[in-house]
């Protein structure tokens, strides 16, 4: 992508222990997170159709985020935070909110925000 080798790897493990997806990269005595690690997750806490790049910070609650600082023993890691928020009216639970599929209007906003998440990682993989 953008000229820069890209290797994408996907958890197999639930949200919370995504840290685990780390353990190759982890073993690499050339990875460097802050330069080579960019993570995708979808947030509750960002609206829907919405998005927020950060090249480090805190997981701000996120318990996929928490996991993989736990894994890293650090905060220094690019993050691209999808918004999924806020709750829908009639739905108690959030697992049950951002384990479903996307109704079309939602899926609409977020396809809406692809240019402009292609555009941040591109500008993150010059630097």
């Amino acid at each position: 992508m953008a000229g820069v080798p890209v290797r994408i790897l996907k958890p197999t493990t639930f949200m919370n222990r995504s840290g685990a997806a780390l353990a190759s990269l982890r073993a690499d005595p050339t990875f460097t997170p802050p330069r080579d690690l960019l993570i995708l997750v979808d947030d509750f806490q960002i609206p829907l159709g919405t998005f927020r790049f950060r090249p480090d910070g805190s997981a701000g609650g996120h318990n996929g985020l928490k996991s993989i600082e736990g894994a890293l023993q650090s905060q220094q890691y690019a993050r691209l935070r999808i918004g999924v928020g806020p709750l829908p009216e009639g739905i108690g639970d959030w697992a049950d909110y951002v384990l479903n599929p996307f109704e079309p209007s939602e899926r609409e906003q977020v396809e809406a925000l692809t240019p402009a998440m292609i555009e941040a990682v591109e500008k993150w993989l010059k630097t």
